[in-house]
């Protein structure tokens, strides 16, 4: 699988096509998926040393070539029943960070439109589902890893809503400045633009994908004026259904009135590749989560021409 990995991100990296690889897994009889560019590796179970006072979802840690790495007991989590005992591990990077998830089975790698993702149906609490994927004889749902991280680590919660405080002149500042927000985590998205209000950025219109924000942003491409007074920067997510954040950024960068609005990722896939992607599709800036100062001062950088920091205003 590995192989197969490295050679498809690849073509996924020179095309720029609104496509992306999910590994596909199971638990008792629900299927699952995971963004391949997420997936370090697929291992089978390994021995466990339990820690005392872990979060109730972590069983211990393993060892993987000299490192220790937290593994995350994924039937708990969901609180689904296994029809057997779990015995693969899917490795994983995400916000920088290592972990392990322990999963039944692991079938193959699937390369999907993510036209072909829709969000999940409202049926009760399934916060932990970002979309759902229809394939010819069953559906595999579409986890958001980044919430279930976020639960087992505080500190990734604390870096989404820890920024630098501003004056009031500052905030007054940031205050008409309108900005347009895609991203699919439901919790994520909260956090976020909380944070953006309360450190002043008053103006934030949030969306739950790509192609609702695409669809906004050419209601506002139509308006009259100078298009600064209708969206004066734009973060966005890599990962979301409908249409990515990448796909999303190139009709932007291709629109005669949209191409020059400031453009920042803000993504758990802020890799070398998925870096060297967003450049070579125009991007402002990118910021790898959850490091939410960091995005306030390239907001600051790119809106102002440089950071507007309250240590600055005061001196």
């Amino acid at each position: 699988m590995a192989d197969k990995k490295g050679e498809n991100k690849g073509i996924l990296l020179e095309t720029g096509t609104n496509e992306f690889e999910i590994v596909e897994f199971s638990i008792g009889k629900v299927n699952y998926g995971i963004n391949v560019a997420k997936v370090r590796e697929v291992i089978t179970r390994a021995p466990i040393t339990e820690m005392p006072q872990a979060h109730p979802y972590v069983d211990g840690l393993f060892t993987l070539r000299g490192k220790a790495i937290p593994l995350v007991n994924l039937p708990r989590c969901l609180n689904v029943p296994s029809s057997d005992v779990p015995k693969n591990i899917i490795v994983t990077e995400i916000n920088n960070y290592d972990i392990g998830f322990l999963v039944e089975n692991v079938y193959r790698i699937h390369r999907i439109s993510w036209r072909d993702m829709e969000p999940a149906p409202e049926v009760g609490d399934q916060s932990r589902v970002v979309g759902i994927i229809k394939m010819e004889d069953r559906i595999v749902l579409l986890l958001d890893f980044e919430t279930i991280i976020a639960e087992i680590n505080p500190e990734i919660n604390a870096k989404l809503t820890t920024f630098e405080e501003a004056t009031e002149d500052v905030k007054d500042q940031r205050s008409d400045v309108h900005v347009v927000v895609a991203e699919d985590s439901a919790m994520l998205r909260d956090l976020l633009v909380t944070t953006l209000h309360e450190s002043g950025y008053r103006f934030v219109r949030d969306f739950g994908n790509g192609q609702d924000a695409w669809e906004y942003l050419q209601s506002l491409a139509a308006k009259g004026g100078p298009i600064e007074n209708h969206v004066r920067v734009i973060v966005s997510d890599v990962e979301m259904p409908k249409m990515d954040g990448h796909r999303l950024l190139k009709l932007v960068r291709e629109n005669e009135r949209l191409g020059r609005v400031p453009f920042v990722l803000f993504s758990s896939l802020i890799s070398e590749e998925m870096r060297r992607k967003g450049e070579d599709l125009g991007a402002s800036g990118q910021i790898s989560k959850p490091e939410i100062n960091q995005l306030i001062g390239l907001l600051d950088n790119l809106i102002f021409g440089k950071p507007i920091r309250a240590s600055e205003r005061e001196d």
